[in-house]
């Protein structure tokens, strides 16, 4: 086999020579760890015939945006797609060593069993990629542990490999891992700092998160255990549910623009007085007309599409293009009153729904630093899902009728 050269970050090379089962790899966004992942395993199974990869999320469709892209993108880089054959669906690499990866969820008992019954013709099952892993509970690290058994031939070995933000300090991959001693475990950190292949303007907006939101930047940035304290809601969900509009009461979409910091557009479900995040839109450095573009097939125009009423040019732009865009009404603490309304019901989110999710997980109340004491006012900057939420709801937060079970949909 040809020399293969790929392009990796310093900071990844005891991952590199590690052969514990267990590496466990915490770290910032934009830290490189999940592209240096891919292209690793990539590179190990060309290298080791017998092996076989498994990649795991919490649920299996959000693979195909995040693991299979990443391997899919380390393949092309590296120069070998020749090597390797890829099937959508369901979703695979198969190497011309007969080495395969192939991708499965732990989001129910069904996605569970599925994963206990995984063969291969060749080889065994002898690698793990668990992306996001804060997303799991413990219960399916050990399901997935049991699978890595029996003997294997001389050269090859199990290993289990986690990548995820650190959000909580609470959580049990930190208790399980970094605060228990275990010979046969790995622990890593890297940050976006460490990463020489990241832009200036992600560092960019890194610093002036750091700056704004110093406890957010921790997590996101320092890839620090995050603190629980502070959070404004605690009251969702992650989960996969349906999101065809006929099993919801009502439907809407909120959109903050931006551009610099993200255009996060929502498509909102009210049912039962819960509220249902069914997708998402989330760009940054897009003008208006690419985002129009992105949300084609996407955004349906049947739904209210409730804005920032700051834009008006913008919203006018969304109304050309046919959709039901219109402003919502900025009063006095409009925005604590919104936060009270959502805080008093569920929220169920799409586990598609990543970046909604990293938001939900880490937006703040401002701290004051001279008292130490978190003040009633949120922290405004990285929270432009948070804000597309806030307007989506807005009309049913209004109208009484929102409680009312009906299958017509409000403010027409």
């Amino acid at each position: 086999m040809r020399k293969i050269t790929i392009n990796s970050n310093p900071i990844f090379k005891p991952v590199h020579q590690c052969e514990k089962r267990y590496v466990v790899m915490k770290g910032s966004a934009g830290s490189g760890k999940s592209v240096d992942t891919a292209q690793m395993y990539i590179l190990r199974l060309m290298k080791d015939c017998g092996r076989n990869l498994v990649c795991v999320r919490k649920s299996d469709i959000t693979n195909r945006d995040s693991t299979f892209a990443e391997l899919e993108s380390a393949i092309n880089r590296m120069g070998v797609a020749a090597a390797w054959k890829v099937t959508q669906s369901p979703l695979s690499f198969t190497c011309i060593n007969g080495n395969k990866i192939i991708f499965r969820g732990v989001n129910d008992n069904k996605q569970r069993e599925k994963l206990k019954s995984i063969t291969f013709a060749q080889g065994k099952l002898t690698d793990v990629w668990i992306e996001e892993a804060t997303e799991l509970v413990q219960q399916d690290l050990e399901i997935i542990d049991d699978r890595l058994r029996g003997e294997l031939p001389d050269g090859l070995f199990y290993q289990i490999k986690m990548t995820f933000n650190p959000v909580s300090s609470s959580h049990w991959i930190k208790k399980t891992f970094f605060d228990y001693r275990d010979d046969n475990v790995l622990t890593h950190h890297s940050t976006y700092l460490d990463n020489r292949f990241c832009d200036s303007a992600y560092k960019e907006r890194m610093r002036r998160r750091a700056a704004v939101d110093p406890e957010g930047y921790k997590i996101y940035g320092l890839g620090e255990w995050g603190e629980t304290g502070g959070l404004i809601f605690s009251n969702f969900k992650i989960e996969e549910f349906d999101v065809t509009p006929e099993r919801f009461d009502a439907m809407a979409i909120g959109q903050d623009f931006g551009y610099n910091h993200a255009n996060a557009i929502l498509t909102l479900g009210y049912k039962d007085g819960e509220i249902y995040i069914c997708s998402e839109i989330y760009l940054y450095e897009k003008d208006t007309d690419e985002i129009i573009k992105e949300a084609a097939g996407k955004v349906s125009k049947n739904h209210i599409m409730w804005c920032d009423s700051a834009e008006p040019d913008r919203i006018k732009m969304w109304r050309k293009a046919g959709y039901r865009a219109k402003p919502v009404v900025k009063n006095p603490n409009s925005v604590q009153a919104q936060i009270d309304w959502l805080k008093g019901r569920t929220i169920h989110i799409h586990c598609s729904c990543k970046n909604t999710i990293r938001e939900i997980q880490q937006w703040r109340w401002r701290l004051d630093e001279k008292s130490n004491t978190y003040t009633d006012e949120p922290v405004n900057e990285f929270d432009d899902a948070m804000a597309a939420l806030r307007y989506g709801v807005e009309a049913w937060r209004k109208d009484r009728r929102a409680r009312v079970v009906s299958r017509k949909e409000f403010y027409i």
